[in-house]
């Protein structure tokens, strides 16, 4: 079992940080890393060509190893997950009519390209939805496989909802699609870090990843896992370094008409960006030793009693098998109003985000027992007053 890893970061002891979902702090080896790689940048004739290639081979591989696939030539350094999605939907083989699967208010950079592919290609965008109630996570799981069909091109969906902490059940959606030669498409921005993820089992077209969160990585920065089916497509745009040869600096005028191989191809231009790679690769490394499962345990063993008060106090939570454990959608008890709400977890300075209809609880490895009572005391103050009034 993890213990608290506080001492790894440089948290601001002055507010109660439980919103990794929106931001991660930053751990003390991952700004070392950036410093360093600051000063040598000060000295660019220490920067060969080769460096242009070993880092990123480094954090190929920790991402590979922490998605669990053998094969870190299918990840590609991109810059958002909007643009691994964008790749995607670049590729995808969709016809007039047929239909391409999101869940409702599913994060927008998981939602654009599927709404502008589908309406250049006359297709069919669905959004599937559940009304708010008892086991919303199981009836919505049993919604989107409901809709996937003969017609389905896609299904693009997260593992973990971003703003109510729903549970998408990935290993169902693969077998439903694989029945019907549909992709899946899965955004891990807000579970891949945090919780595990089997790419041997899951078996995703593609998965794509912003860093900042879960990842513990700089902003800017992001990760791709591409299957087979995307072996041989068009990547967004042509750069000199996801040509065949790239390697030989000497020999760039010789222009190649093949690619590096596999997601080789998706890399975004001048990914071999000397200052964050290093600071990504590190992060990704410490998250390789922390196990994301151990990350999960810790979260479930922390979180346990105060999600059993809450409901005691007429909160809504999602049944724990229908969620996860890094991120908590709360729903409020029935005459309480999210204004006051936030004005209180302000003035305590305890930072959540609120999505929707839900306060969003996200903590993490550096959290403890008193970040969770420093909430809990804004929120039993405020359903003692509201329910007085």
């Amino acid at each position: 079992m993890l213990n608290c890893q506080r001492s790894l970061f440089q948290l601001d002891e002055s507010v109660t940080f439980l919103n990794c979902a929106y931001l991660s702090p930053q751990l003390k080896s991952v700004a070392a890393a950036g410093i360093h790689a600051l000063e040598r940048k000060n000295k660019p004739n220490r920067l060969a060509p080769e460096h242009f290639f070993s880092q990123v081979k480094g954090v190929k591989a920790e991402f590979a190893r922490l998605i669990n696939t053998p094969e870190p030539g299918r990840i590609a350094l991109i810059p958002a997950a909007s643009y691994g999605i964008a790749t995607v939907a670049k590729n995808l083989p969709l016809r007039s009519g047929q239909d391409i699967i999101v869940a409702k208010d599913q994060f927008p950079s998981n939602y654009y390209s599927w709404a502008r592919l589908a309406q250049e290609k006359g297709a069919n965008l669905r959004m599937v939805e559940v009304p708010a109630g008892p086991d919303k996570g199981r009836r919505w799981n049993e919604a989107i496989l409901a809709a996937i069909g003969p017609q389905t091109a896609l299904v693009a969906i997260s593992h973990v909802h971003w703003a109510e902490g729903v549970l998408f059940d990935l290993l169902a959606f693969r077998e439903k699609t694989d029945q019907f030669g549909a992709w899946l498409v899965v955004d891990g921005t807000q579970s891949v870090g945090a919780l595990p993820f089997d790419v041997a089992k899951i078996r995703p077209d593609a998965l794509v990843c912003a860093a900042y969160k879960w990842l513990m990585g700089p902003y800017a920065t992001a990760l791709a896992y591409y299957g087979p089916v995307l072996d041989n497509g068009v990547p967004i745009e042509e750069n000199w370094i996801n040509r065949k040869n790239s390697e030989n600096f000497q020999g760039l005028v010789n222009y190649q008409s093949d690619y590096q191989p596999l997601a080789g191809r998706y890399c975004v231009g001048e990914h071999s960006n000397f200052v964050l790679m290093p600071m990504l690769e590190t992060a990704l490394q410490q998250l390789n030793a922390w196990e994301p499962q151990r990350i999960q345990d810790y979260l479930r063993q922390l979180n346990a009693p105060y999600i059993q008060e809450l409901l005691e106090l007429g909160f809504r939570v999602l049944p724990e098998a229908q969620r996860a454990h890094h991120l908590v959608g709360l729903g409020l008890p029935a005459g309480v109003e999210m204004e006051p709400v936030q004005a209180a977890l302000a003035a305590a300075n305890v930072i959540v985000s609120v999505r929707g209809q839900s306060i969003r609880i996200a903590p993490n490895v550096y959290n403890d027992a008193r970040d969770w009572e420093q909430l809990m005391g804004v929120l039993r103050q405020v359903k003692h007053t509201q329910s007085v009034h």
